[in-house]
């Protein structure tokens, strides 16, 4: 197995995420999946297309540093997202307070205790796309999630040495 070469798989229909040729259940978007130039800001759906590791957060507080090529970074109290399509931090990393519509990081659940931030929109972002597609942590009732992909914390510790900035993520319908 070559690092440099690994590709992430996410498949709406059946739930699962694949790497290293292994399945492992994931949850997606409450709506399903929609094509990417056709997802809209607030629709629940998981946009489906190809794309890229950016960078990740996580928090510091609850886990150490991932183990990872990844860059990561450790996420406080003020930091946020903007989903906000009046903005022009749309789709952007943000420091609180903000008074525009945003995503807060620093959350009471774990779901974002480790965050996989993708390049969906992002370059330059279109307002209104949608805004926040990450990978992250599972709710502990393994519920679907407002857009995102959701693993179990085992399966982020078995990805998280895989991976490196640009490692290459497809999610199909």
């Amino acid at each position: 197995m070559r690092i440099n070469n690994i590709e992430i798989c996410v498949k709406i229909s059946d739930g699962t995420i694949n790497f290293n040729n292994i399945s492992y259940p994931c949850q997606v978007g409450i709506e399903g999946g929609i094509h990417f130039t056709e997802g809209r800001e607030g629709d629940k759906k998981t946009p489906i297309g190809n794309y890229k590791i950016r960078f990740g957060f996580y928090r510091k507080d609850r886990v150490s540093k991932p183990n990872s090529k990844l860059n990561f970074i450790p996420i406080n109290k003020n930091d946020g997202w903007s989903n906000s399509t009046i903005s022009t931090s749309y789709n952007r990393y943000i420091r609180l307070p903000d008074n525009k519509s945003h995503e807060r990081l620093w959350r009471d659940d774990r779901a974002y205790d480790i965050v996989l931030v993708i390049d969906h929109n992002d370059s330059p972002p279109v307002t209104g796309l949608g805004s926040a597609i990450f990978i992250h942590l599972s709710q502990t009732d393994k519920r679907k999630t407002l857009g995102c992909v959701a693993i179990e914390p085992i399966v982020m510790s078995k990805l998280l040495p895989l991976i490196k900035n640009g490692t290459k993520l497809s999610i199909t319908a």
